[in-house]
Order: C-alpha cells, then sequence, then structure tokens
C-alpha cells in the first residue's frame, strides 16, 4: 500500500485536561478515553482496530504464510513429560486443532488405561477467551480444583469438580487469585481479590458448607502489598502464605494437617528486606536478602523458627545472585540435598548443595550459553531433580538429575517438525552503556550470516521488577521464521532486569529507571557498529515494562529504529499513577515511583513516554493492548497512539490492535496466539522491505 492510497487514520476528539502537580501543569487532551462508559471510548477502539486491519490487508497472505510455518512446527498431537504424586502419573497433553491442554492420569503405571481429569476444551465451550490455571488434585486423588478466567481480567472462578463422578460441584468461588488443599482433602485454602485486582484476603473454606461460612484468615490491608501466593510446601506439612510488596515481603504459615489452627506469622515484615520458607523436616530453610542484596540462605528449627535461631548456611556473594525473580524462589529441598539455581554473568546454572556437610557442586551442562529452570519434584525422597533446559538453537528439553549420581537422563526433547540447529549460531556479546557499563546481549542468527550491515533484526528488551523474562520462557519456536527470512534476533539484558545480580536490578529502578533506556540503545548501536544490522533494518519489540521501554527509547532516538512493536505498553505511567483507586497503581510505587513526591514526579516524567512524545518523526510502530487488562490498562497504549497520530510529522505507519476479549496476556487460544504472531512478524516484514 503506497501513502497515496492509504486509508485515512481515525482521529480521535480532544478534551484539554488540566492535571497540576508540584505546581506544574499539564495538559492531556485525551485523558477522557479512561472513561469506559464513554460511548465513545469503545468507538474509537474499533476504529483503530478497522483501520489497523485495513492497513495490513495487503499482507494477508503473508500473515496466513508466516502462521502456518509457525503451526508446522508445532507437534500438535503432544504430550509432557508424566510426574508422579503418589499412586498416579499426571501429564498433559495437546490434540492436533484444538486450543488448550487435556490434564490426564494414569494409574501406577503408564500401560493404565488414561483417565481425563479436565479437558480445557471442552471446559471452555463458546468463551473466545478461557483460561485454567492451578489445576491441582486433592491429596487422596479424588478432587480436582482449578481457577478459571473467561475474559482475560484474571479475576478467576474456583471450580471444584469430583473425579469419582466427573461432575463440577456447586460451589464455585468467584473473584479468585490462588488456592491450596489442606491435606484433609475438604478444606481449601483461598484468596480474593479486592476492587483493584489486588489480592488481599486469605479465606478457609470446607466443601460441602455454604461459602457465607467460609473463615476470613487473614486480610493484607496494606495496599502495597500487591502479590500473595498460597503454596503447600513440598513435605505438605505447611501451608504457606507469602505476602509481597514490591521490596519487602512476609510470611504466614498453617499446619497442612490442621487447618482450623490458624496462620502464624513467620517473622514480621521489614521495610525493604524479602524473605521465603522452605520447610525441611525439623528446620525452616529462608531465603533472605537481609544485609544480602542478592540472597543468602538460613536455617531455623521448626519448633522456635524466630530471628535469634536463625543460622547461616549459605552465604551471600557479591558477584552470584540467588534467582528469586519468579514469586517462589527457585530453590527446592530434597531429602539429602538442597539445590540452588543461581545467576552469574547473564548465565545461570544449578548448585547442588549436601546437606550433611553444605558441600557443593554444579550441574554440567553441554552448551556454554544455555537457560535452565525448575519443574515439578514433588517427592521429597527421591534423588530425581527435573529440569528444564533450552538454549537459542536448542528445543526445550526435560532432564531428570540424580544427584547422587550427577548423571542427567534426558525425559524429553521438543520435537520441531524441520528444525536442524546446526543451521544457527548463538553468541553472547556485550555493548558499553553511556557509564562505561557493559551489557550483555543474547543473540541468535543462521551461520555463515555476514556482518555486513545488511541483516535485518529483531532487538527485544524489558529490564524490570529483576526478572529475567527470557529465564522463565522456553525454545520459541516462531522466532524461526524470523532467523530463516535472515533475521538477526537479539536480546538486550538491560538494568533493571537480574541477569548480572540484583544489583543490575537495582541500577535500573526508580531514580535509576533511566538506565534501562541507555542500556537498550547502546545494545542497538552496538549491534549496528558490529555490522549486526543498520538503523533501516532494525526492529525492535517489548511487552507490558517492555513496552515502557519501547516508548522511552523510540522518544529519544526515533532514527535508530525503523520498526518499533510495544505489546500492552506501560506508557502512561505519571497519571495512572497519580491515581491511587487504578488497579495495582500503589504497589508499584517502590518499582518506578510515587509521584506525588515531587523528587519522583521529576525523575518519572523525564522518561514517561506519553509526556514526551514530541512533534517529530517515529519509525513505524505497531502497537497493542487489551480491553479487559488489568495489569496496564487498555488506555495506556489507546491514549499513546491517540497523541502520537495528533502530534508526529512523518507518514510511517502507526497501528493498534486492542484486543476486545482479552488481558494482559493476549489472546487465550494458542492458535490464537500464532495468529497474533503472524501479524507482527508481517508488520515487521512489510516494513523493513524485506520481500517474500
Amino acid at each position: 500500500m503506497t501513502p497515496s492510497n492509504h486509508p485515512r487514520p481515525p482521529s480521535c476528539r480532544r478534551v484539554p485536561h488540566k492535571i497540576v502537580t508540584h505546581g506544574h501543569e499539564r495538559v492531556d487532551e485525551f485523558y477522557w478515553l479512561r472513561d469506559r462508559g464513554n460511548p465513545g471510548v469503545i468507538e474509537y477502539i474499533e476504529a483503530e482496530n478497522r483501520y489497523a486491519a485495513e492497513m495490513m490487508k495487503h499482507t494477508e497472505a503473508l500473515q496466513l504464510k508466516i502462521f502456518e510455518e509457525m503451526r508446522g512446527r508445532l507437534m500438535e498431537t503432544d504430550e509432557s513429560v508424566p510426574v508422579a504424586v503418589d499412586d498416579y502419573l499426571y501429564y498433559t497433553r495437546t490434540e492436533k486443532g484444538k486450543q488448550y491442554p487435556i490434564h490426564c492420569r494414569k494409574f501406577e503405571s503408564l500401560d493404565a488405561d488414561e483417565e481425563i481429569i479436565l479437558d480445557e476444551n471442552a471446559v471452555a465451550g463458546g468463551n473466545k477467551f478461557f483460561k485454567a490455571s492451578l489445576v491441582k488434585a486433592s491429596p487422596d486423588h479424588e478432587m480436582l480444583m482449578f481457577l478459571a478466567d473467561t475474559d482475560g481480567s484474571e479475576r478467576h472462578t474456583l471450580f471444584v469438580k469430583d473425579l469419582r463422578t466427573g461432575e463440577v460441584l456447586n460451589e464455585t468461588i468467584r473473584n479468585t487469585h490462588d488456592a491450596e488443599w489442606a491435606n484433609d482433602s475438604a478444606t481449601i485454602f483461598y484468596s480474593t481479590l479486592d476492587h483493584e485486582s489486588r489480592p488481599d484476603k486469605v479465606w478457609r473454606h470446607v466443601l460441602g458448607t455454604p461459602l457465607k461460612e467460609d473463615v476470613l484468615e487473614y486480610e493484607e490491608k496494606d495496599p502495597g502489598f500487591y502479590y500473595l501466593e498460597i503454596l503447600k510446601t513440598k513435605t505438605n506439612a505447611f501451608i504457606m502464605v507469602t505476602l509481597e510488596s514490591a521490596t519487602t515481603t512476609e510470611v504466614r504459615y498453617v499446619s497442612a494437617d490442621v487447618p482450623d489452627s490458624g496462620l502464624k506469622l513467620f517473622h514480621p515484615r521489614v521495610h525493604g528486606v524479602s524473605y521465603f520458607v522452605k520447610h525441611h523436616g525439623g528446620r525452616f530453610f529462608i531465603i533472605t536478602n537481609e544485609n544480602a542484596v542478592n540472597f543468602k540462605i538460613m536455617e531455623a528449627p521448626v519448633s522456635d523458627p524466630s530471628k535469634s535461631n536463625w543460622k547461616e548456611i549459605v552465604p551471600h556473594r557479591e558477584k552470584v545472585s540467588i534467582d528469586v525473580s519468579d514469586p517462589d524462589p527457585w530453590v527446592e529441598v530434597f531429602k539429602d540435598h538442597l539445590v540452588v539455581y543461581e545467576r552469574e554473568n547473564a548465565q545461570g546454572r544449578v548448585r547442588v548443595y549436601n546437606l550433611k556437610d553444605m558441600s557443593s557442586y554444579t550441574i554440567d551442562f553441554p552448551e556454554r550459553h544455555y537457560f535452565v529452570a525448575p519443574m515439578a519434584s514433588p517427592d521429597l525422597t527421591t534423588e530425581k531433580l527435573r529440569m528444564k533446559y533450552w538454549s537459542l538453537v536448542t528445543p526445550t528439553t526435560v532432564y531428570d538429575f540424580d544427584l547422587t549420581t550427577r548423571t542427567l537422563d534426558m525425559k524429553k526433547r521438543q520435537q520441531i517438525p524441520g528444525y536442524d540447529p546446526s543451521k544457527y549460531a548463538a553468541e553472547l556479546v556485550f555493548a558499553t552503556a553511556h557509564d562505561g557499563t557493559r551489557v550483555p546481549i543474547s543473540l541468535v542468527h543462521k551461520k555463515g550470516m555476514l556482518r555486513d550491515g545488511r541483516n535485518p533484526c529483531l532487538l527485544y528488551g524489558y529490564g524490570a521488577y529483576g526478572t529475567f523474562e527470557w529465564a522463565k520462557a522456553e525454545f520459541d519456536t516462531t522466532m524461526l521464521s524470523l532467523l530463516d527470512r535472515g533475521f538477526v534476533y537479539a536480546y538486550a539484558h538491560v538494568r533493571g532486569g537480574s541477569e548480572m545480580t540484583r544489583k543490575w536490578y537495582k541500577d535500573g529502578r526508580m531514580e535509576k529507571k533511566m538506565n534501562s533506556f541507555t542500556d537498550f540503545i547502546a545494545c542497538a548501536e552496538h549491534l549496528v557498529k558490529e555490522g549486526y544490522t543498520a538503523p533501516e533494518r532494525l526492529a525492535i519489540m517489548g511487552r507490558s515494562a517492555g513496552g515502557l521501554l519501547m516508548g522511552a527509547v523510540t522518544n529519544i532516538r526515533p532514527d535508530l529504529f525503523k520498526v518499533v512493536v510495544a505489546e500492552v505498553p506501560y506508557v502512561d505511567g505519571v497519571t495512572t499513577m497519580l491515581d491511587p483507586t487504578i488497579p495495582l497503581t500503589v504497589g508499584e510505587f517502590e518499582e518506578w515511583g510515587n509521584p506525588s513526591i515531587k523528587e519522583h514526579y521529576k525523575f518519572m516524567l523525564e522518561y514517561s513516554p506519553y509526556d514526551n512524545v514530541a512533534r517529530k518523526a517515529y519509525p513505524n510502530m505497531l502497537v497493542t493492548g487489551g480491553l479487559n487488562d488489568s495489569r496496564v490498562q487498555y488506555w495506556e497504549p489507546l491514549k499513546w497512539v491517540a497523541k502520537l497520530r495528533a502530534t508526529k510529522t512523518d507518514d510511517n505507519a502507526l497501528l493498534l490492535r486492542i484486543g476486545m476479549i482479552e488481558g494482559h496476556a493476549g489472546a487465550s487460544g494458542r492458535y490464537d496466539h500464532l495468529k497474533n504472531d503472524a501479524f507482527k512478524f508481517a508488520f515487521m516484514l512489510d516494513r523493513l522491505g524485506i520481500k517474500e
């Protein structure tokens, strides 16, 4: 499509709205888009969606081709490695043509008859969005509970299914977030969300009793504590309730055998101190950052776990961090061993401690640069550690590692039809940031690539919450559609993540957030300087907090990128966080800052993507959002695009897609996800001028 025959982009009504903060006045002409009840809001969203579809109409054949490529790399009918729990073997499988997993089990042997305990496809029914989570059998294996989200809002409904009869019980619990079984197989601990989508209450329910009789076990009244996890220990002895803010945690616990005995406080919260608890026989292990930025491990007796009885068993290390980027730290207990996932210089590794003398060793893997993550190893007495392993060229592999013989047993490797890993090369290179800091970049490309500046490149970034986003993922088969078209695919490990110890995180948050953006720009400049790509061949992408990254760097260096893809981008943080009634806002103050504080307002405003949109040329941009997103409200990408349309001076493409029945994670079905990926890739290819 040439500019002369482009459809006319939507025009958004401007309604000046004055915002005065600390004596500084801003005029927000698109503030009204926050009012979902205004019919004009939905009309404008639908107009943007129609415009995006029309602008991409000429790529529909390409989208279909890419989708079929991606689908062709799936083992559409597949199954997971079974997990043994007591006498049962639990696993999930998929069937060709079906969007969602099927949860199954067999009794004692894989040769036994299969029992389908939950077919998500059947439960989803005609819902356009469906996501089941927390699928857990009761300890006696006669009941099954699961949470279901049917609109992407992450406000789940808890269901209980009687596995003896196959019927779902008539005692569903709405507005839930997390849940766990007590050992009597009749008591369920669950959490509910407040009006701001924050899990704030823990309840105890007994099957067969009215919901109005459920007991409120705990209520978190501090709005800064925005996360709450309920999890049974691996020993099945305790149910732990972990409360988290961005900088602080607190744990309460109860006997899983005596669920009505009341939650006990493990250790009172101390601002800036995080700790997590694991149980092992007569002791607790405590993973904490108190006077240990990269975390250390303590132990305390179950009989009296008060702070005075804590004893250090794994000391703090300055250049090595324990991986706590997940709400449940990557530390696993076994009868005779303690397994710790740790990270140094952007590389994860697995360390095994012998609990008898605390001697240790690390597990050897076949590649120099790789990713490894824990999988379910529910049996405390086994010597087998189950892990998920992959690299930028090696498909996701499930290993069982024998902690005694130190041998790896490959249980399953992801089968990718037509994929030959020997055709690709992975690298870890370093860019130099403005302050001299070396910033790692993971990248992959086809072997034989010439560093002549002519290669298309996709550079991805995130850099927030101390999260190493790739470490939670797996081998991405969709990227092969880019690699096979000559792309370099790169990930910039900017400050704000946790790739280079927890200090790396602290140096990319609050008043130091600008480091995330300048790091990303340095990575892009490095790829250009070293001949991997050129600005006119460079696409960048990020989602959520990574979308903030996209917005900020595009304002700072629009000349450096040809294409920008910002998914569910958090781009209007200053205005959003001035309103504490918006879901999850108060809990974010310790990550980004509180603009009600003058000093915070100043540094947040300095990089705010929405507030820094200027009258200049911008790259080609694709922006996405979800109408039911509870984490990044739909109006953030909507307002941003409206302001860009009204301000920018170029004729480059600016497209917005808002999923009308989607949340933060986008489409729920696996095929629908691929269609969205195909749309994104077709946009990149089209705007980079890459022809088939």
